[in-house]
């Protein structure tokens, strides 16, 4: 198993900031990907950005490319999203989540583990 505890969320004006992270615990050896989802109203859940365990590949939604960056502290088994140049469409519950496959995957259904969600509010 696997937990994930994501933080860092909040409230942003446009143009500003965020860093949201997502500490695992647990058997983290079993998870090769992980990815940040967001989940606006109405809409499904949609990768925004994905990497190794190892960190040796990174994937983004073309959204926010260029825009948001993912990484990992290794010394706090942390994954972390920075979020720049913020937009109000960049509104959403961001989740934090873990697949064990080594098969890269933009499907949420694919992903075996998942942090509870932080919300993230963009204004304008």
């Amino acid at each position: 198993q696997v937990q994930l505890v994501e933080s860092g969320g909040g409230l942003v004006q446009a143009g500003g900031s965020l860093r949201l992270s997502c500490a695992a615990f647990g058997r983290t050896n079993s998870a090769y990907f992980m990815g940040w989802f967001r989940q606006a109203p109405g809409k499904e859940r949609e990768l925004v950005a994905a990497m190794t365990w190892s960190g040796g590949s990174t994937s983004y939604a073309d959204s926010v490319k260029g825009r948001f960056a993912i990484s990992r502290d290794n010394a706090k088994n942390t994954v972390l999203l920075q979020m720049n140049s913020l937009k109000p469409e960049d509104t959403a519950v961001y989740f934090c989540a873990a697949r064990s496959s080594s098969s890269f995957s933009r499907d949420a259904s694919d992903y075996d583990y998942w942090g509870q969600g932080t919300q993230v509010t963009v204004s304008s």
